[in-house]
């Protein structure tokens, strides 16, 4: 199953690029969402490699599962890959400069059932998959509009 989204933002791509790089900030996003988290690796920077163990509750289910950054080329590309009870998952973050103060992010989610289970869940997703694209596109267009906010104000 896969999800995409493209939105274009109003400031530079390094900026864009150092907001959505910004680790720690999306660490407190999944925590306050419930996500248990705890990062694996020992490095103090954030790089390919990077990785971290989560748990949640979706759908009444304890979900656990290992996140790691698989492609870190800064300021154009991000990726991480999921691994989850019986599903695998890519997260892919890629950006395009379209002029010195606007950037174009390209957001790609794919997840693929590795289990009876999983399939089941996915299937179930896909009956949904409208509503389901319609709140990812809407997320990502608020992230979006979120950079664009702060970049204006100057954070």
């Amino acid at each position: 199953m896969k999800f995409s989204s493209r939105e274009d933002i109003e400031a530079p791509i390094s900026y864009v690029f150092s907001r959505l790089s910004d680790v720690p900030a999306f660490e407190r996003l999944a925590m306050r969402r419930g996500v248990q988290l705890r990062r694996v690796d020992r490095m103090s920077d954030i790089a390919v490699g990077t990785a971290w163990e989560f748990e949640f509750t979706f759908r009444g289910k304890l979900r656990k599962g290992r996140a790691q950054l698989t492609d870190f080329q800064p300021p154009e590309r991000l990726k991480a890959e999921v691994m989850s009870n019986g599903m695998d998952g890519a997260t892919t973050i890629e950006l395009i400069s379209l002029s010195p103060g606007r950037t174009r992010v390209m957001v790609g989610l794919e997840m693929q059932p590795k289990s009876i289970a999983a399939r089941v869940l996915v299937q179930s997703l896909r009956l949904s998959k409208n509503s389901l694209t319609k709140k990812f596109k809407a997320r990502i267009a608020d992230f979006a509009e979120q950079i664009e906010e702060r970049y204006r104000a100057g954070n």
